[in-house]
């Protein structure tokens, strides 16, 4: 990996080409990392138009590619673009391994270089991707893929995620921590990208709204789904009926949602012991606590509280 060509398209997202940059152009052999050819590589060779603001010149035209041991693929603020067939042409004739960062996987996908491999990109555009690429294995709760000669990684940040990877796989573990205390950042971060996943605001299904309100107020008492057909005077099988026709989901899997959302607050928000923030949940014990919140979210309860925790003003 001494050479390595980054495919630049209209729209191609500035963060991803700096991304690339900061790994393998930026002079770091004093780490172990290095040194490399960096090639910028457009069609026609030509300055490019990058988001959000700026243009790249390019120092290759496509055929540029062809000498590179590795390819990076930049996401384009339009992942749905149209990718100019040379592009495309260039990308399934590289004989190399290729990494697509962020929404640089619809890219691939229009190369058809995504069919029965594992991919995966930005949280947000996941079903798309299933749409466009049906014959890939989406990952839904990964940082990146690696299936050899094609990886793939989740949104933005996670595009260096991956670009470590690559300096580990192939230079070793003591260059990729070496360049991550450069970049200032883990070697490897914990969980998959579940974490960063925006959650919806409870559901209020209609004709048993009070019903969710008073369950919220009571998360962290031991009420089940008995206790909520109760209170909304129905019986056991005719509230589950209901409940499913108006969310979608059982009462009781809704219930483990809302307990582990409250875990998340409290987590982020106090400095409760971890058990105690179990019993203020509704879940009992910590192990309890450790088990669902991995479960939802892919990463135990220190590790959310040490990435999400928010820090009070001194104001």
């Amino acid at each position: 990996m001494r050479t390595v060509g980054v495919l630049v398209l209209p729209g191609s997202r500035l963060f991803d080409i700096s991304v690339v940059s900061e790994v393998w152009l930026v002079d770091r052999v004093d780490a172990g990392v290095g040194p490399f050819e960096l090639r910028l590589c457009a069609p026609g060779r030509v300055a490019t138009p990058v988001h959000p603001i700026g243009v790249v010149p390019a120092t290759h035209g496509l055929a540029g590619l062809a000498g590179c041991d590795l390819v990076v693929v930049p996401g384009r603020v339009d992942p749905f673009a149209p990718v100019p067939e040379q592009a495309l042409r260039a990308l399934r004739s590289f004989d190399g391994t290729v990494a697509a960062l962020c929404s640089g996987a619809f890219t691939l996908a229009a190369a058809g270089m995504l069919d029965g491999r594992r991919a995966t990109t930005h949280w947000k555009l996941l079903d798309a991707l299933e749409e466009v690429a049906p014959r890939a294995d989406v990952q839904r709760d990964v940082l990146f893929t690696d299936e050899g000669d094609v990886l793939t990684s989740a949104g933005v940040v996670g595009g260096l995620d991956l670009c470590l990877h690559l300096v580990r796989r192939d230079l070793g573990v003591d260059a990729a921590s070496s360049l991550a205390r450069r970049l200032v950042m883990p070697p490897t971060r914990e969980g998959g990208q579940r974490q960063y996943v925006e959650t919806p605001l409870p559901a209020r299904p209609r004709g048993i709204s009070s019903t969710v309100d008073w369950a919220v107020d009571r998360l962290g008492s031991s009420i089940g789904v008995a206790d909520l057909a109760a209170h909304a005077g129905l019986s056991e099988r005719t509230f589950h009926r209901t409940w499913v026709a108006a969310t979608g989901s059982t009462p009781g899997r809704w219930l483990q949602v809302q307990r582990v959302l409250l875990a998340q607050r409290l987590l982020e928000t106090t400095d409760l012991p971890v058990d105690r923030v179990a019993e203020r949940a509704g879940l009992g014990t910590s192990a309890n606590l450790r088990r669902r919140l991995r479960a939802e979210i892919g990463v135990a309860p220190d590790a959310y509280r040490r990435t999400f925790r928010v820090v009070p003003s001194a104001s």
